[in-house]
């Protein structure tokens, strides 16, 4: 903390569905010195893409998705140039799908459809499966065929179909407006000096790429239904997620569904992901299998 100059951080090891040690440092608020705690609400960045990779194999599971089937069966506006793209595609960063444009305007409001709109123009960097190429676009993507299936918004499907069943009492999708207990203010550092988050959109907080609100009880109960049956009935579906993906040319990648994979510890099945997002960093890391 003192090298990076980061103001505060939150700290959980989870071994068999309990807490071995947890503990927050620092500052959750500089100006008003509140200290980070267990309950501190931080943003998720793009680690938040696990849940909504889970909401699609929830959906998955109840047959009203597969994953290789394309996605213009299932929005129908989608453009003819998305004809091979399949969902597995957009789970794991190989459907061409780029990201943000350049001269995105991130202070400007957008709706769900609006920001759809605008990710139809945008050309594919390359054929569907040919490789990895990391894309938000391509999440909230995900978002709106969470939506066209359920007719839900896919954060109100998080709300009702994850956080609510593992007792995630706290998760929740970003909001400016509404009152968040224990939220932590972001922050960046410019010339070695720490400066508030730059402002965005409020809108752009709500897309499927990664924009709740968690606290480490909410990672711990997490955690805890990953290792149970709770939002997925087969064993197969956990696979497939923390799988890496097979490209066009039979070679693999190291992402999975929402998931890094990975292959760096010898004997050990480990996924992760990272999310950097408005001053804030996150990280998950979990061992499937240790030596």
């Amino acid at each position: 903390m003192k090298k990076q100059k980061i103001p505060g951080l939150s700290l959980v090891i989870i071994q068999n569905n309990h807490i071995v040690y947890g503990q927050g440092y620092g500052y959750s608020n500089i100006e008003h010195k509140i200290p980070v705690t267990l309950e501190t609400m931080f943003q998720s960045g793009s680690m938040g893409k696990q849940f909504v990779a889970m909401a699609i194999m929830i959906l998955v599971e109840r047959e009203d998705i597969e994953l290789d089937t394309p996605i213009i069966e299932y929005i129908d506006d989608a453009p003819k140039e998305w004809k091979h793209i399949t969902v597995r595609h957009l789970l794991t960063h190989t459907a061409g799908t780029t990201d943000y444009p350049d001269d995105f305007n991130y202070r400007e409001d957008i709706t769900e459809d609006e920001m759809f709109e605008l990710i139809k123009t945008i050309p594919l960097d390359f054929k569907p499966g040919k490789q990895y190429s990391y894309s938000n676009l391509g999440y909230i993507t995900l978002g709106v065929l969470i939506h066209r299936i359920t007719g839900e918004f896919y954060g109100d499907f998080l709300e009702k179909n994850i956080f609510q069943p593992l007792g995630m009492k706290t998760a929740r999708v970003i909001s400016e407006s509404d009152i968040v207990l224990n939220r932590a203010s972001g922050y960046t550092l410019e010339d070695g000096k720490i400066k508030n988050q730059e402002w965005v959109a409020p809108s752009l907080n709500t897309f499927a790429d990664g924009a709740l609100y968690l606290n480490m009880y909410d990672m711990v109960k997490w955690d805890t239904g990953l290792n149970s049956k709770k939002l997925l009935k087969h064993q197969t579906s956990f696979d497939e997620m923390w799988s890496s993906v097979t490209l066009n040319d039979n070679t693999t990648y190291p992402y999975g569904f929402g998931w890094e994979i990975d292959e760096t510890v010898d004997g050990m099945h480990v996924v992760k992901h990272s999310g950097t997002w408005q001053g804030f960093e996150t990280m998950i890391i979990r061992v499937l299998k240790a030596k």
